[in-house]
């Protein structure tokens, strides 16, 4: 009798676990379902073109150009021992009117090198912070229209073409990225040579009280050494609206080592709604990168953005 109720056992484990997952193929890639996702009966050639091609990641960024909101700032560059050794932490607010945008510090405070004697970034990690949040003049005739706006490297060259190159790595992972030595192509997630290392899994879950599609990439376990070495991406995750295809979150990972340099970098990017306009709400990042000639960033950051206003 025990034998028999644990063979019903195991039979039942099996039949659950068989029916809790699924597999379709797709473009020569094996995508998996989860039973939710099974049930919901989700187009996955669809929603994979979507994932592809979505733009509203970069449109919430740009959404900032057009709408006034308040920054909470906090960026912390570490030493050797991960010891802060120069900070920044404000609230700035950024106002709009007549098609320009300008941004007022409210509170400010610093320690170390944050800064250079003329008030300027003395760090790489705070650039690219201020670039993406922060309006130190006034700037006027930008639109929020992702169409016709791309990234380029072109015509741009030391710190203009790296953070060009780091915005590309920001609002487009999974895309090829010029001009950038030795992982321009192995972060193209969705290239066939590419996406055969990797599992794609596809689920739904409810995302600060949202029901979202989750999408997820992760290197597969069965990579040998040198399939291993071409791995950029660890992982990412990311969560789309059930009902408007938005982008609700992302997460990712991304590592990699080669001669002139070398990084470590982790993202998440939270999105909220004001009205029509898809916003980042909260953006954390936790970086330690080296390129040859320059001196090695370990520096965290925070934007918390609130009292957004047309």
């Amino acid at each position: 009798m025990r034998w028999l109720t644990l063979c019903s056992i195991l039979i039942c484990a099996t039949l659950a676990s068989i029916a809790q997952d699924s597999s379709v193929n797709f473009e020569r890639k094996v995508v998996t379902l989860k039973e939710v996702v099974v049930r919901s009966n989700l187009n996955v050639p669809a929603f994979i073109r979507r994932v592809k091609d979505d733009t509203t990641f970069h449109k919430a960024f740009l959404n900032l150009r057009v709408l006034g909101y308040t920054s909470l700032n906090d960026i912390r560059m570490l030493d050797k021992k991960n010891t802060p050794k120069a900070t920044l932490i404000s609230r700035t607010r950024q106002e709009t009117g007549n098609g320009c945008r300008w941004m007022k510090t409210l509170e400010e405070k610093s320690t170390g090198d944050i800064f250079d004697k003329n008030h300027s970034y003395n760090y790489y990690t705070a650039q690219l912070y201020s670039s993406i949040f922060l309006a130190h003049d006034t700037v006027c005739g930008e639109s929020n229209i992702v169409a016709g706006t791309k990234f380029t490297t072109q015509g741009k060259s030391g710190i203009a073409k790296h953070k060009e190159q780091l915005k590309m790595l920001f609002f487009n992972p999974g895309k090829r990225i010029p001009g950038l030595p030795f992982i321009g192509n192995k972060i193209a997630l969705f290239d066939e040579d590419v996406a055969a290392l990797y599992d794609f899994t596809i689920d739904m879950t409810e995302y600060k009280g949202e029901m979202c599609y989750v999408f997820h990439i992760a290197p597969m376990a069965t990579l040998d050494a040198v399939q291993k070495d071409r791995i950029v991406i660890n992982e990412m995750t990311t969560w789309f609206d059930t009902n408007t295809w938005e982008i609700r979150g992302r997460n990712y990972d991304l590592s990699y080592k080669a001669g002139v340099y070398d990084f470590d970098v982790h993202i998440e990017v939270e999105m909220t709604k004001f009205g029509e306009y898809l916003v980042p709400k909260v953006m954390r990042y936790n970086g330690n990168w080296d390129v040859i000639f320059k001196k090695r960033e370990n520096g965290i950051f925070t934007a918390t953005l609130f009292d957004f206003n047309k």
